[in-house]
């Protein structure tokens, strides 16, 4: 709308001084009024540079335009406010700026006048993307990083399942770095690294894949390739270090490296078991004395262990597209008044023939298999599904190191409890301290998106990772289960009753409730309600079962009999349930 020139002054003064741009579009007669430092903050020319749309449109970014016109569609059908990031040209390059606006309406509805300003946002979009770069990408090679590079073995591996093909990969480590830096300095003991890197891209072929592990180790991902194609690539990248020095800007510098290797899927089915080989068959290469390359192969009792883990997964991935993956419950007690306060879902297969199998005798294998991930979806869904049919239970579900750090697991968590704090406030997610500390900033932010959601989320095996105090800064948790070894000798060891009453008091400090496991009996029971343990959790109080059963806590009058989970009574009626459990995990 028109401004006099009172305002306009002022307006511009406005403008001048917070760096920001704002335009009238007249868009009847196609016509645009700038106001504020448009020279200055985006290169443009004032006036008839941008003085109609088609100009305007025509100094945005070509990837970007399409985004700002449906924005901008949608603002006119729906008259909600309008905004949007988009490049802008500015002299030879282009500028990220964010645009907001409303438009006028006429008496017909249609618009007639939109009226925005237009901010400079380069500097915070440089940050965003260069953290999105680092994110998969090394800072001093440009290429892969660990975290990125493991994505793309696990891909590999997926593929290499469904193709019947194999892969190879292989890990490169520059021999005696340390002395490089010692005699060249720093400066050049990177630039030696660098040129390895660069020496390694000249090396591979056209699909394979080039990521820094640390330090001075390089992971080659072959596309495709068996013994003999991994083996003919590490005696190139030994025999081009042997004839050619790494250039650096020192000069030239002569170094070897040692390598190990790996052909997957015969030798491993994970990406962190083709890492952990590779280094392996890495640490052998220099124990042979550097300069040489070893090839991981699998024993005669290893192969024999693998085949049956194949076995194992296939069962499972039987059961998972079957739905014979079910949950057992296990009752959680309050130490004071004996009630259940919640139950710990743990994981069972039903066997085709209905028998019943515990954790214990495929997790570990899933895990290693690198299956788990779906498994933790499997049981977050089976979980979310028993609290919307019963508003009263309150469950806790475990999840692995791994899951902590799948954006894809809380992806599913966000889709199933976002809007609903009438489940995430009865569910409780369990996370272990050992597999915490691998990633400890991942997963602070794991935790902080949780509890976002209303969830809780719980420390399990605490005591177990020896810096405790450190974690508990760490991650804002709400509760910590105390690990088992610490619980089995409390009724009869002083200084495993010690050890209990500091990591409850510890606990206590940061305002956590603290769960004990694995009680095997009334002594161990009333020593840890003695000394301040919140809830208590074992099989002498009651068993994992599919349905919930009745409790008793020692020295508490008779629990009530639970009425089986709603879920779990469907289940038996079809004939599919049971009330059996397998040991407990």
């Amino acid at each position: 709308m028109p401004v006099d020139g009172e305002k306009t002054n002022r307006l511009h003064a406005a403008l001048q001084a917070s760096g920001d741009v704002a335009y009238d579009w007249d868009l009847r007669a196609d016509t645009i009024g700038w106001f504020g430092p448009v020279a200055d903050a985006f290169g443009l020319e004032e006036g008839a540079v941008l003085a109609t749309g088609d100009a305007f449109a025509g100094a945005i970014h070509g990837d970007d335009l399409p985004l700002r016109l449906k924005c901008l569609a949608r603002h006119f059908v729906t008259r909600e406010r309008f905004e949007c990031e988009y490049r802008i040209r500015s002299g030879t390059g282009f500028r990220w700026v964010h645009e907001r606006g409303a438009a006028e309406f006429g008496a017909s509805g249609r618009p007639v006048r939109l009226a925005g300003t237009l901010r400079a946002m380069t500097s915070r979009r440089l940050a965003e993307e260069r953290l999105e770069y680092l994110a998969s990408y090394d800072e001093l090679t440009g290429h892969f990083n660990r975290s990125r590079l493991r994505q793309a073995i696990e891909q590999a591996l997926a593929q290499a399942g469904r193709r019947r093909r194999r892969g190879g990969f292989l890990l490169v480590d520059i021999d005696h770095h340390a002395r490089i830096n010692d005699a060249f300095g720093f400066e050049n003991g990177d630039a030696a690294i660098v040129s390895l890197g660069e020496r390694l891209d000249r090396l591979v072929g056209p699909g394979d894949v080039i990521g820094r592990i640390e330090g001075d180790a390089f992971g080659v991902l072959l596309d495709k390739g068996g013994e003999t194609r991994v083996q003919h690539l590490a005696e190139r990248i030994i025999r081009s270090l042997g004839e050619q020095p790494l250039a650096t800007a020192g000069g030239p510098v002569s170094a070897t490296v040692s390598i190990g290797g790996i052909v997957f899927p015969e030798a491993a089915q994970s990406a962190q078991d083709v890492v952990a080989r590779a280094e392996t068959a890495l640490a052998q290469a220099k124990r042979d004395g550097r300069n040489h390359f070893v090839l991981y192969r699998l024993s005669d009792e290893q192969r024999r262990d693998l085949r049956q883990d194949m076995i194992v997964a296939r069962l499972v991935q039987r059961a998972l597209a079957e739905e014979r993956l079910v949950l057992a419950y296990q009752p959680v007690i309050e130490a004071k008044g004996g009630r259940i306060a919640f139950y710990e879902c743990l994981l069972r297969l039903r066997k085709q023939t209905g028998e019943i199998v515990g954790a214990a005798e495929f997790v570990p294998v899933v895990e290693q298999l690198g299956l788990i991930r779906q498994i933790d979806r499997k049981v977050l869904s089976l979980a979310v599904a028993e609290l919307v049919a019963d508003p009263e239970v309150v469950l806790a579900i475990n999840i692995s190191g791994l899951t902590a750090n799948d954006p894809a697991w809380l992806r599913a968590l966000v889709a199933l409890l976002k809007g609903k704090p009438h489940l995430a406030r009865r569910l409780i997610v369990e996370i272990t301290e050992t597999a915490a500390i691998r990633e400890i900033g991942e997963t602070a932010r794991f935790v902080a998106s949780v509890r976002e959601l209303g969830a809780r989320v719980a420390l399990d095996d605490f005591g177990a990772g020896y810096s405790s105090f450190r974690h508990l800064k760490a991650l804002p948790v709400d509760m910590v289960k105390i690990d088992g070894s610490f619980v089995d000798e409390v009724a009869a060891d002083e200084r495993s009753r010690l050890f209990v009453r500091t990591l409850v008091g510890l606990a206590a400090g940061f305002g956590l409730t603290t769960v004990a496991e694995g009680i095997d009996s009334a002594e161990t029971a009333a020593a840890l309600a003695a000394e301040g343990v919140t809830y208590l959790q074992g099989f002498h109080l009651a068993e994992p079962r599919l349905f919930r059963a009745p409790v008793r806590s020692e020295g508490a009058s008779p629990m009530p009999i639970p009425k089986p989970l709603p879920a779990q009574r469907t289940a038996r009626r079809k004939g599919r349930g049971a009330d059996g459990a397998g040991p407990a995990d």
